[in-house]
């Protein structure tokens, strides 16, 4: 009887595929094949399930061949998938997709190459376009869809493509491309068996008055054990055989082309080598040591806790402590961190301590790293720690024994674009059920949900409220922007008692920490004369001016034009530039502190894995003194030389239209504060803003988390937004502003009509317009004891019934956004 296998692709597509597998493939669960899916694609897919029932109303296709004899994912990670394509309303393909290094995702790509047998039949048989392509075609011999597109201008090449196919002037072939380069290294070998002991003295014959060759000789029988006749030889890398015999590759090249050896490449994992533990966790202090063991109690009762310890309290220390319980106990851990930049100076701490059993995971690194880092985890159970962001969830654990979730507040954690738009540190705690872990939540400033759940008793709670060696939390002082710029003390956006701090420090052999949360040179171009504002042509978002390169350009799709010299609406020579991004306040500093070294962090400084080692080794180093940032400077980064942090703008955090701007603000606020006085020293906070009353303002002076807590959650109740309710963001996209803006309000009334006045909506939002997609939401708020998974139920089975009966709801992007941060 034949056997059928259901496969997941890597599509945005609902269910599974079913695949008849030939009698010469074998396959299992969890492991990859490549099926033909459409009329020309391959894709690499996922076996979920083997069965023997032979699919009804359709033609089964052959799965084309097997690309592992044992799986590449592990119990639970399809029950793992599974719970996110649900719980996040996506399509499992799209979390196998955001899931698998791109390297286990062999895919096709279509080649077309022309026809040399075809003839026009007719004249006039093939318009211009149609001979364009078929002329580029056969110089080119074999080109991709997208070289036409690009070498010749043309729209809706496929289009042309697919009548030329009709007409047998093209052929139409699919090459696999396989994107994983495994890393090799060089061995040598003798070109004899091993028990041919004549040929052995005949190479020694002919290196005797070789003596370097006859170095090597002697060097490759010790380590490959050759005499040993009852074990085959060990292999021997080229590296390890030059540096023993002390000789050059040279030598090596002579011996080869006597024909004594020969070398071959063999593929390495990168993180093949697992150390033992080089140096013991820090010292735990008498209040570190009590917080370490109330979350040893804790975890006996709550498979969830949170760590509330404000900056500079040690939290990391009783992470390390932790780590090394688990594996002691034979298990592995997880260690999340928000940003990339942490992953780097954390890496030197657990390192230290870890050795070679730490790994590091992030986007930064390559995609043959990602794989191999897969591969290792993937074939061997030996305890370990994995420390990365969000992405790291993925990885294939097998005797995963806790999850530490850093800076658990941070809305980094939550995945924007595209699907599946989990939140990581929610998507973790579910992981570490599933594997029957443990979960510690860390943070200075606890988000709301996860504090009103720890206070309520679902989950465990253990403070830790006092700095490292007793110093004193941050002195705030803040500026009044309005009334400095009054008396003319401010200097762009530094106010004089700022310059006058920050020369103070710097002066005494101390470090400056700047926040500003814009990137860019200036948020704002205008013309005095006409008031023209360059504007994105795809999205509506004016455009931030970057000096560097001197253009303008759309933070939202990377929209880029020259800065032009005259204005292109009046033709005068009247452009401005207005505000203040991370570039412009750079630039400035270089006046108000001259010969001042000065780093910038930010999105544009840290496109590369090594820029973040960078910066963070020149600041910690001294080699830069003043750091300059957006918010990747408030994630938790340590630097003991550091005594000002200047918050150059908060007007900017607090007054964001967003029911989280508020948190957000005392959150960013709060943790950048804490880079400042962390070792010996108490450090000073300054924050310039225009309302220097305002309450957010006020709880950050003082430190005071909890009564933030407390006036926020009052807010949040009165006006219904989590902890007392679940939201879900509905978007429509379309290009067509008119079509979007009918459909939305037709699909808010279908859910209005289930849902009543829980619907909101739908609206435009603050930017109505992205890469050229018109945009409408509609927020969905649940209560919290309301069943979610038929409150999901039945917002697909609205999307299926507005399908059926408005053809155009096929043209419209829909997806959701479930617990929005």
């Amino acid at each position: 009887m034949s056997q059928f296998i259901d496969v997941l692709l890597p599509l945005s597509i609902q269910g599974s595929y079913t695949y008849r597998v030939p009698p010469t493939v074998e396959v299992s669960v969890g492991s990859r094949v490549l099926v033909p899916f459409g009329r020309k694609k391959i894709y690499t897919a996922i076996v979920v399930m083997m069965h023997d029932r032979q699919p009804v109303g359709y033609e089964v296709k052959d799965v084309l061949c097997a690309l592992d004899s044992h799986p590449i994912v592990r119990h639970p990670q399809l029950k793992f998938w599974d719970w996110i394509a649900s719980y996040y309303l996506c399509t499992p393909g799209e979390v196998y997709k955001a899931a698998i290094p791109s390297g286990l995702k062999v895919e096709s790509e279509t080649n077309i190459s022309p026809n040399p047998d075809f003839e026009e039949e007719t004249p006039g048989m093939l318009n211009d376009r149609e001979k364009v392509i078929l002329d580029f075609t056969a110089q080119r011999g074999r080109v991709q869809i997208a070289e036409i597109t690009n070498a010749t201008g043309f729209k809706n090449v496929e289009r042309i493509v697919t009548r030329l196919l009709d007409m047998g002037a093209i052929h139409v072939s699919e090459r696999v491309i396989d994107n994983y380069r495994p890393r090799t290294e060089t061995c040598v070998k003798l070109t004899i068996d091993q028990n041919d002991e004549a040929s052995l003295h005949g190479f020694f014959d002919q290196v005797h008055r070789a003596r370097k060759q006859e170095q090597l000789l002697l060097a490759y029988l010790d380590l490959s054990h050759w005499m040993s006749k009852s074990k085959a030889p060990l292999e021997v890398t080229k590296e390890t055989l030059l540096k023993r015999a002390d000789v050059s590759a040279a030598v090596l090249s002579a011996a080869v082309a006597r024909g004594i050896f020969a070398t071959y490449k063999r593929a390495i994992n990168r993180f093949d080598s697992m150390g033992e533990q080089l140096i013991q966790p820090p010292t735990l202090t008498e209040e570190q040591e009590r917080a370490y063991k109330e979350i040893h109690q804790s975890f006996r009762d709550k498979d969830i806790t949170l760590l509330h310890g404000v900056t500079s309290s040690g939290k990391t220390s009783i992470y390390m402590h932790l780590i090394k319980d688990a594996l002691d106990r034979g298990q592995q851990a997880l260690y999340l961190v928000p940003e990339i930049a942490l992953t780097t100076q954390l890496t030197r701490r657990l390192k230290a301590v870890f050795g070679n059993r730490l790994l590091i995971y992030h986007s930064k690194f390559s995609d043959n790293e990602r794989v191999d880092i897969w591969r290792k985890l993937l074939t061997s159970n030996d305890p370990c720690v994995v420390i990365g962001v969000r992405s790291s969830i993925f990885l294939p654990f097998s005797k995963l024994g806790v999850i530490i979730v850093d800076e658990e507040h941070e809305t980094s954690y939550k995945q924007q674009d595209p699907a599946p738009r989990y939140n990581g540190r929610n998507a973790a705690m579910m992981l570490a059920a599933m594997h029957g872990a443990k979960t510690l939540l860390g943070s200075a400033t606890p988000s709301i949900e996860v504090y009103y759940r720890a206070l309520a008793g679902q989950y465990g709670h253990v403070e830790l409220l006092t700095r490292y060696e007793g110093i004193k939390m941050p002195l705030v002082t803040v500026i009044d922007t309005k009334e400095a710029r009054k008396r003319r003390e401010m200097s762009g956006l530094f106010s004089l008692e700022l310059v006058k701090m920050c020369r103070h420090a710097l002066r005494d052999g101390e470090q400056v920490i700047l926040f500003q949360n814009r990137r860019g040179y200036a948020p704002m171009v205008r013309c005095k004369e006409c008031a023209w504002v360059p504007q994105c042509e795809n999205c509506d978002v004016s455009l931030t001016y970057h000096k560097h390169t001197r253009s303008l350009t759309c933070h939202y799709c990377g929209y880029t034009v020259q800065l032009p010299a005259l204005c292109p609406t009046c033709g005068q020579p009247g452009i401005e530039i207005y505000g203040y991004g991370t570039e412009r306040i750079e630039d400035d500093i270089d006046s108000v502190f001259p010969g001042e070294k000065i780093s910038r962090m930010d999105l544009d400084t840290t496109r590369s894995k090594s820029a973040y080692d960078r910066i963070i080794d020149d600041f910690s180093s001294h080699k830069t003194n003043i750091l300059v940032g957006t918010q990747m400077v408030t994630k938790g980064l340590d630097f003991d030389a550091v005594s000002i942090v200047g918050i150059l703008n908060a007007d900017t955090m607090i007054r964001f239209p967003d029911f989280r701007s508020h948190e957000r603000a005392f959150d960013m606020m709060e943790q950048v504060a804490g880079r400042a006085g962390r070792a010996h020293k108490q450090g000073k906070v300054v924050i310039q803003t225009s309302e220097p009353t305002h309450p957010v303002i006020e709880f950050v002076q003082k430190h005071d988390y909890k009564g933030f807590y407390k006036a926020e959650l009052k807010d949040r109740e009165r006006f219904a937004y989590p902890p007392f309710v679940r939201i879900i963001n509905i978007y429509l996209k379309h290009r067509d502003d008119a079509v979007v803006g009918e459909i939305a309000v037709r699909y808010s009334n279908v859910m209005r009509q289930v849902f009543g006045t829980r619907v909101l909506g739908p609206e435009a939002p603050s930017v109505g317009r992205v890469q050229n997609l018109y945009i409408r939401q509609i927020v969905l708020k649940m209560e919290t004891q309301a069943s979610m998974s038929k409150v999901k139920q039945i917002l697909r089975n609205i999307y299926e019934q507005m399908i059926n009966s408005d053809s155009r709801m096929k043209s419209i992007r829909l997806y959701y956004d479930v617990d929005p941060v």
